[in-house]
């Protein structure tokens, strides 16, 4: 198993406008260049226990943790099928046929898979290398993210 820290400091050594706040009780990284904005848009996260909504991937075994990161929604429904629909506040999404609580398997997120997240519980080294495309696609997606709204912003 990757340990979360090196996970995040990789990352965040990626791009200058990637820095690691704590957000609802995770480690998450955003994209902020020049820390414009109060957070910037979230590109990843890492979570060490359940939540009151969250509890599918049982993240409370000892030496569990998430990786998260968000798709397009079109690589999203190139591996795992269709984006399920919203679910209702403070449920899980609706997902069949794919074992939340798997280690070292990608998997939609239980939460954030209707907003084309992705999850992957204690992945390996090895794991961990091979999700590098859909990494640079995830921080890809979150400076788009940010350029449009700060679009938004100037005008």
């Amino acid at each position: 198993m990757i340990d979360p820290a090196e996970i995040l400091g990789r990352l965040t050594a990626v791009d200058p406008g990637i820095s690691q706040e704590a957000y609802y009780g995770e480690r998450s990284l955003f994209y902020n260049p020049g820390r414009a904005r109060p957070l910037g848009v979230i590109f990843a996260s890492i979570k060490d226990r359940d939540g009151p909504n969250d509890k599918a991937a049982n993240l409370s075994r000892p030496g569990v943790y998430r990786f998260a990161f968000g798709v397009t929604r079109e690589t999203y429904a190139a591996i795992f099928g269709a984006v399920p629909a919203r679910p209702p506040k403070g449920e899980a999404v609706a997902l069949r046929g794919h074992d939340l609580t798997a280690i070292d398997e990608l998997t939609p997120h239980p939460v954030y898979a209707w907003m084309s997240w992705v999850q992957i519980l204690s992945p390996t080294q090895a794991r961990f290398e091979s999700l590098q495309p859909l990494l640079d696609e995830a921080l890809e997606l979150a400076r788009t993210r940010w350029r449009r709204g700060l679009t938004r912003i100037v005008r």
